[in-house]
């Protein structure tokens, strides 16, 4: 199954690099304009809308529309696992309806000294075309998508944080 890392170096204690991509509005600050993020409905493991934290159970409905082409796509993503010790945490998102048939979003914090060594790493599958034969085509211009939204969205949280 097809992965994209990426690692970076946020000059930002944990606790602080942790509790800004923990809220919506972290997520909302970092993703790339070129994107077309818009956020439709957060809603918490208890079924109230607009939770402080994305806990376990947090459902997000967004949608996208990449360089304003095309029409917007849905996507409704839930936090599936979180976890916070001393030198590190994680939360893990998976989508549940949208444009990929599989989406699992793990984002990964480690303290290092004063510093916050900041890891997403997603797994994911392609839409019928991107299966079979058609992978090896495929899976170059979807890192290439990859790379340029997540190297947005670490520079963001760098510019925000450090």
């Amino acid at each position: 199954m097809p992965t994209y890392e990426r690692r970076t170096t946020v000059d930002a204690p944990l606790e602080e690099v942790w509790e800004f991509h923990s809220r919506v509005e972290g997520l909302e600050a970092v993703t790339p304009d070129w994107m077309g993020l818009r956020v439709e409905a957060v809603l918490g493991p208890d079924g109230r809308p607009d939770p402080d934290v994305l806990e376990v159970g947090t459902e997000l409905a967004l949608s996208i529309r990449p360089l304003g082409i095309g029409p917007r796509q849905h996507w409704t993503s839930l936090i599936t696992d979180r976890d916070r010790r001393d030198d590190g945490a994680y939360f893990r998102d998976e989508m549940v309806y949208g444009p990929f048939e599989r989406w699992e979003h793990t984002h990964a914090f480690s303290a290092d000294g004063e510093r916050t060594v900041l890891r997403d790493r997603v797994v994911y599958e392609l839409p019928v075309l991107g299966r079979g034969p058609l992978a090896e085509v495929t899976t170059p211009f979807s890192q290439a998508g990859f790379e340029a939204m997540f190297r947005g969205r670490h520079r963001a949280t760098k510019a925000r944080l450090e």
